[in-house]
């Protein structure tokens, strides 16, 4: 069926997708930096394919490309627009139900965190925002709803405020790790505070690695728990290792976004995550920035006895390299096993890189002027600042 709370409720595990703008960025459809989803009005077979090779590795869920598609988001420092929120918004909607109705996936209308909230506008002016992508999102009927990336929880609750008018139901992320949103509150007192706002499955995506984002889970879970309230619980983590992060993520390390590549996860490293949330009673299990199709197909298959069937990607991939049984180089069919590469340590190939990095920590929170935002570009002037103070910092 198409109600997610039912599946959940009858213990299925439910597969999410990956992350959309890291992904089409890669593929030369999204700019990093705004970050934006116009490419679902301006490339909309770029999107549509994308959606079909989640779809086909074992996605059960297809999420509507509208991350930061809000319309001060997509108007931010000088990023003109061809399309109008809405339109992008609107096709969005569209490819993600026309690929949903190719199998048997739900679809699920995403809204994110706002430049208004972080420029210290009104609690009005921001669900004012979160209420234009919500309208298109009803209108399109999508199957149920998830407000995600958010470093503060009151922007969140805001957001499932907002979004539990419609009567569908509700998921809530946070891009948090143990520590905490970016004011300090634990992951445990933020998922009480989401699922008392109206959320009924609650977790993490994106900033962080797939076991802190299970850990992190964890907490909110015994959060919820001593508040006496129930939820279901969900992960949608980075496809890269982040054992360097501080309270920020992954967006404090130096190599964002553009030298990430060294710390990318394999399909291995893909299931072990898949089998740790589970363990963990995580059963809305899916990814964010760094993951690929193939990625997802590692949580289906590394779930596939839980599940009872294994995705239609799966007939070109063996079981823990069983296929490399038909490999014409004796060494490489040696290597058809799992324990090889269930015991493998990848090397980088790079002997004069460090395994770790320092990250940024430059202590701006919400309220500082350094975080308010303009629809103008950023000046030289702004930028000489900027690069001024990154010298200072290092």
């Amino acid at each position: 069926g198409h109600n997610i709370l039912e599946r959940l409720d009858a213990g299925e595990v439910v597969i999410g997708d990956g992350g959309f703008v890291f992904a089409l960025e890669k593929r030369g459809y999204v700019k990093a930096g705004p970050w934006t989803p116009e490419a679902a009005a301006e490339y909309p077979e770029a999107v549509r394919q994308l959606h079909r090779e989640y779809l086909r590795a074992g996605s059960d869920v297809m999420q509507t490309f509208t991350f930061y598609g809000s319309d001060d988001k997509l108007e931010n420092r000088g990023n003109n627009q061809r399309f109008s929120g809405r339109q992008i918004n609107e096709a969005a909607c569209d490819l993600a139900r026309e690929v949903a109705n190719e199998g048997n996936a739900m679809v699920a209308g995403g809204v994110s965190q706002t430049p208004s909230y972080l420029s210290c506008k009104s609690e009005n002016e921001v669900k004012a925002i979160f209420k234009k992508q919500l309208d298109v999102f009803v209108q399109k009927n999508v199957d149920f709803l998830i407000a995600e990336y958010f470093e503060y929880v009151e922007e969140a609750e805001w957001a499932v405020q907002v979004l539990r008018t419609a009567k569908k139901p509700v998921a809530a992320t946070l891009c948090i790790g143990p520590e905490g949103d970016l004011n300090g509150v634990s992951p445990g007192e933020c998922a009480a505070r989401l699922v008392r706002a109206g959320a009924q499955i609650v977790g993490v995506n994106s900033h962080f690695d797939p076991m802190t984002c299970v850990k992190t889970v964890k907490m909110m879970k015994e959060g919820v728990q001593k508040a006496g309230l129930k939820a279901h619980y969900m992960t949608q983590p980075l496809a890269y290792h982040t054992p360097d992060c501080n309270r920020q993520g992954f967006i404090d390390l130096p190599e964002f976004p553009f030298s990430l590549e060294p710390r990318i996860l394999t399909r291995w490293d893909m299931q072990k995550y898949a089998r740790e949330a589970y363990n963990a009673g995580i059963r809305y299990i899916g990814g964010c920035c760094g993951f690929e199709p193939y990625h997802i197909r590692a949580l289906a298959e590394e779930l596939a006895p839980e599940r009872g069937f294994l995705p239609p990607a799966s007939e070109k991939h063996g079981n823990w390299g069983s296929s490399l049984e038909m490999h014409t180089k004796p060494w490489v069919r040696a290597r058809a096993r799992r324990d090889y590469w269930e015991k493998l340590m990848p090397a980088s190939g790079r002997p004069y890189c460090p395994s770790m990095s320092n990250p940024d920590g430059w202590g701006v929170t919400k309220g500082h002027a350094d975080l308010m935002q303009q629809k103008e570009p950023t000046s030289q002037e702004q930028l000489r600042a900027l690069f001024a103070k990154a010298k200072a910092n290092q």
